[in-house]
């Protein structure tokens, strides 16, 4: 027998009166309660008590390119999607929901011409300033229609 340091906590060890007597009353009171506490466990396990955490959906952006009218008489550009004006102001290009110096019903009523680019009009602009001047107006028919029109002599005056 191993003799503790500390008597007083060595003794109700040893002490056998501390105890109760095994009979079977207290056996099987003591299955039973064995029995409901795993019958408890094995129904927090059974039971969904975690938190589920859903993962956020992702939507991967539609590009849509860039669609622009130009306005010559103004030198403005509009951008269909992105619903801005772009123009120079100064040596800086600007791009504004309103276009500066003239109102939108100046230029919706003065000539425009749709852009076959779709990246930015600053790339552009030189080549559309030779193609298209300040002072452009559209032909009122197009060239194609103009050599129809010489071929073509009307009816009522041939006799």
């Amino acid at each position: 027998m191993v003799v503790a340091f500390w008597p007083e906590y060595s003794d109700p060890m040893n002490n056998k009166k501390h105890f109760f007597k095994a009979n079977p009353a207290g056996f099987v009171a003591g299955a039973v309660l064995l029995a409901a506490l795993t019958t408890a466990v094995g129904r927090a396990d059974a039971q969904n008590s975690g938190v589920t955490i859903t993962p956020p959906v992702v939507v991967a952006p539609v590009a849509v390119p860039d669609n622009y009218v130009y306005y010559p008489n103004y030198g403005v550009y509009y951008n269909r999607h992105r619903q801005q004006y772009n123009y120079l102001r100064g040596n800086v290009w600007v791009a504004q929901p309103a276009p500066e110096g003239v109102s939108v019903n100046a230029l919706l009523a003065s000539p425009s011409v749709n852009m076959e680019f779709h990246d930015s009009p600053e790339r552009h602009h030189a080549e559309m300033l030779k193609k298209y001047p300040h002072d452009w107006k559209p032909s009122a028919v197009p060239q194609d229609r103009k050599e129809e029109r010489k071929d073509a002599t009307p009816d009522h005056d041939k006799k």
